[in-house]
Parts: C-alpha cells; sequence; structure tokens
C-alpha cells in the first residue's frame, strides 16, 4: 500500500528517533540527516534498511548518497514505491 507524504515523514521521524535518539517531532522535511539529525553514515546505512523495510523500497547505495535531507528520503519513497 502506497504512503502519504504525512505518513513517510512520521515513519521516518521515528526511525531516526530509534537510530539516532532523535525526537521524532524534530524530523521534518528540510532537516539534514547529518548536519541536523545527528545521523553519521553508519547510522544512515540502518536508517535506510529501516526505511527500505518499513515503506517497501528499494534504496541503491548510489542513490542513499543523494539523501541529504529528509525531505530527499521523503521524495524519493514517494517516487519508488509500488
Amino acid at each position: 500500500m502506497a504512503s502519504t507524504k504525512e505518513d513517510i515523514i512520521a515513519g521516518l521521524g521515528e526511525i531516526v528517533n530509534e537510530i539516532a535518539g532523535i525526537p521524532a517531532e524534530d524530523v521534518t522535511e528540510e532537516k539534514s540527516f547529518t548536519d541536523d539529525l545527528d545521523v553519521d553514515s553508519l547510522s544512515m546505512v540502518e536508517v535506510v534498511v529501516a526505511a527500505e523495510e518499513r515503506f517497501e523500497v528499494k534504496i541503491p547505495d548510489d542513490d542513499v548518497k543523494k539523501l541529504k535531507t529528509v525531505g530527499d528520503a521523503v521524495s524519493y519513497i514517494l517516487d519508488h514505491q509500488d
């Protein structure tokens, strides 16, 4: 089932909260994973794996590098979900 933009933001918030300990409500579209949400490269791999499972998308390594902000990830998931 396709997720809405709001579902994806909320889901990413929960994922980032679990992995980086950042409050889910602080995860907004304009936030940078590395600069604002304290997600390092290793944690980003965990975020991507969790997002792939939760939203049923595949995010190739080359595309992960392009996901700088939460908004980038939301757009990617919206574009690639079944």
